[in-house]
């Protein structure tokens, strides 16, 4: 598990909830040194979740991958059941620390379980393999990018939203801002697949068009992809902009999104 956990990677899902956080932190409820603690207690469930969903991605009966974040993956550096183990471990605590956040577990637990389950993350991931080879549409892609990434992110900004007080409507539309960016952080996974390299991205490349993956590049093209991926981190920005209080915290969270969906790593 701590092979795994701290390995390196962007934190990027925990980041995202933190800095939302503090983009709403004048509300009521961020008032207290508290409230802050329970954000980053969050964070950490978080990243959990995230890295039990790699270990068990790389394993030799899904993508089979042998490096991950720059080193060995869980099942290289010990053994196949030891990942498999590792990854029920580390999603089983991601929710005995939600558990800790007192009177707001079950809302938080909700977000999570929602975005990590079988409408989510693990749902896209059984999606994303029956996929392999097939003819698939762009709607299936679509699909397939929302459940097993895009929720998880649209999560933690709500999430972090929510944790600062903001009101339901204004946490509605900040998910739906994460929708966007999360299918824009996707499209641009796939584009890096093609055209980065394993010293870049700390993992195998080249990787989804070997497995015949369903991603925008197989559907329409190395530049149709392109520009799809850039169209959702436009809608993505200009939703989360419209959403956010003003203000420098806002900026910095802005700053980071708009990395994210142009990122070359």
């Amino acid at each position: 598990m701590t092979h795994s956990l701290f390995g390196g990677g962007k934190r990027l899902r925990p980041v995202l909830l933190l800095w939302t956080y503090d983009a709403f932190r004048t509300r009521r409820r961020a008032s207290t040194r508290a409230s802050r603690y329970r954000a980053l207690q969050t964070g950490c469930a978080v990243e959990m979740i995230h890295t039990y969903s790699l270990i068990h991605d790389d394993l030799p009966a899904m993508d089979d991958d042998v490096l991950r974040r720059g080193r060995a993956t869980c099942h290289i550096a010990f053994d196949e059941a030891t990942a498999i183990l590792a990854g029920d471990g580390l999603q089983a605590l991601a929710f005995a620390v939600l558990a800790r956040t007192g009177g707001l577990a079950g809302t938080l637990t909700k977000f999570f379980a929602d975005a990590a389950g079988p409408a989510g993350m693990v749902g896209g991931q059984v999606e994303d393999l029956a996929a392999e080879g097939r003819a698939v549409t762009a709607a299936v892609v679509r699909r397939i990018h929302e459940r097993k990434t895009a929720r998880l992110i649209a999560a933690c900004l709500a999430a972090g939203a929510w944790l600062a007080g903001a009101d339901p409507r204004a946490v509605s539309r900040i998910q739906e801002a994460g929708l966007w960016l999360g299918l824009a952080f996707q499209g641009a996974d796939d584009l890096l697949d093609l055209t980065a390299s394993a010293a870049e991205l700390g993992k195998s490349v080249r990787k989804d068009e070997a497995a015949g993956k369903a991603t925008w590049v197989r559907v329409e093209g190395l530049d149709k992809a392109r520009r799809r991926t850039a169209r959702y981190g436009r809608q993505g920005l200009e939703s989360l902009r419209t959403s956010l209080p003003t203000g420098g915290r806002a900026d910095r969270l802005l700053a980071l999104v708009q990395l994210m969906c142009h990122r070359q790593r």
